[in-house]
């Protein structure tokens, strides 16, 4: 998945995870006054406003130290929330059988966006959906964003 923000991740990892929140991804936009620093965080009983203030408190002071964002930024700390962002393979096997989206950087069979139940993500990099009455495979690497589709019942 292409997303670039490694280094950064390497960096809050354990930071959140030292505070015992599972780490989910991060977002970096950039925008004209200020660049979004998205840190999306879940623990096993939910993520609540204290666990957002919490992480944020603990980020923002690493942030201060080490400076890997150029320029002004804001920092966010939010739950996955049920349309959750995939940002790994092992977060796509997790939630197998669901329905995705899926924004490719360049597009493969002619189309960016792709929708359809999450069938694999293979151990060659490829994401397998079946979209429309269609299998597809798309390549990993390629896919700017995963996005869960919420079921309601």
């Amino acid at each position: 998945m292409r997303h670039g923000n490694e280094s950064l991740q390497a960096l809050l990892t354990p930071v959140v995870e030292g505070l015992g929140y599972e780490f989910v991804g991060l977002e970096l936009i950039p925008q004209p006054r200020a660049s979004l620093l998205r840190i999306y965080i879940d623990h096993e009983r939910g993520i609540t406003l204290d666990d957002c203030e919490r992480v944020s408190h603990q980020v923002e002071g690493v942030l201060d130290v080490e400076d890997p964002i150029r320029g002004h930024y804001l920092l966010e700390v939010s739950s996955p929330g049920l349309d959750r962002l995939l940002f790994t393979r092992e977060q796509c096997l997790r939630f197998l059988g669901e329905q995705v989206r899926v924004e490719l950087g360049s597009p493969h069979q002619g189309r960016r966006r792709w929708q359809g139940r999450l069938v694999d993500v293979d151990e060659n990099g490829l994401l397998r959906l079946e979209a429309e009455d269609e299998a597809v495979s798309l390549p990993f690497e390629e896919i700017d964003r995963i996005r869960l589709i919420p079921q309601w019942d």
